[in-house]
C-alpha cells in the first residue's frame, strides 16, 4: 500500500511539472520563420500546436508581436475564442471556430513578417484562459488584453526570427 501511495505522489508530481508549450512544425524556437509565411512568400499563417494546457482552460487567445519594429511593438495577429478542445491552428487557417482581431495593418487575420531591415523577433504568445472571450471580430489588442485580465491561467511562447530578403 505504501508503494502505491509513493507512486501516486510521483505521478501527480510529474503531471503537475509538465509545462504548457507552443510549437510549430514550420520552425523551431529562436530559428528562422520560413519565407512561405512572410511578405516575401505566400504570407500565410504557420501551423501552431500546443499541449499541456493548464487545468480549467476554457479557451485560448493568441497574439503575435514584433517588438523590434522601428516605431512600436507591431502586432501581426490576434486570434481569440479558440476552443479549449483545439490543440492546433492549421496552416493558413480561416475564421472557422475562432475569431480574429485587428492587427497593426488594420486587417483581421495574419500579416506575416516583413521587417524593414535587420533580423526581427516574432513572439507567438498563446494564453490559456478560464473564460471564453466574448468579443466580436475586429477587437484591438488593447481591448483583448483588457478582456483577458484576471482570466489568464498560463501562457506559452514561441519566438521565430526573420530578415527580409
Amino acid at each position: 500500500m505504501k508503494n502505491i501511495f509513493i507512486l501516486s505522489l510521483f505521478i501527480s508530481g510529474y503531471l503537475m511539472a509538465q509545462t504548457f508549450t507552443l510549437s510549430s512544425p514550420a520552425f523551431e524556437q529562436h530559428k528562422a520563420i520560413p519565407l512561405k509565411y512572410t511578405c516575401d512568400g505566400q504570407n500565410i499563417s504557420p501551423e501552431l500546436t500546443w499541449d499541456n494546457q493548464p487545468a480549467g482552460t476554457l479557451s485560448f487567445a493568441l497574439i503575435v508581436d514584433d517588438p523590434d519594429a522601428p516605431a512600436k511593438t507591431f502586432t501581426h495577429w490576434l486570434v481569440y475564442a479558440i476552443p479549449a478542445t483545439m490543440t492546433r491552428l492549421p496552416e493558413n487557417i480561416g475564421s472557422q471556430k475562432i475569431i480574429f482581431g485587428i492587427n497593426d495593418t488594420n486587417k483581421m487575420g495574419w500579416t506575416g513578417p516583413c521587417p524593414p531591415s535587420g533580423t526581427h523577433h516574432y513572439f507567438f504568445t498563446l494564453y490559456a484562459l478560464d473564460t471564453v472571450i466574448n468579443l466580436t471580430a475586429g477587437a484591438s489588442k488593447e481591448t483583448l488584453l483588457q478582456t483577458m485580465q484576471g482570466h489568464i491561467l498560463g501562457k506559452a511562447e514561441l519566438i521565430g526570427l526573420y530578415s527580409k530578403k
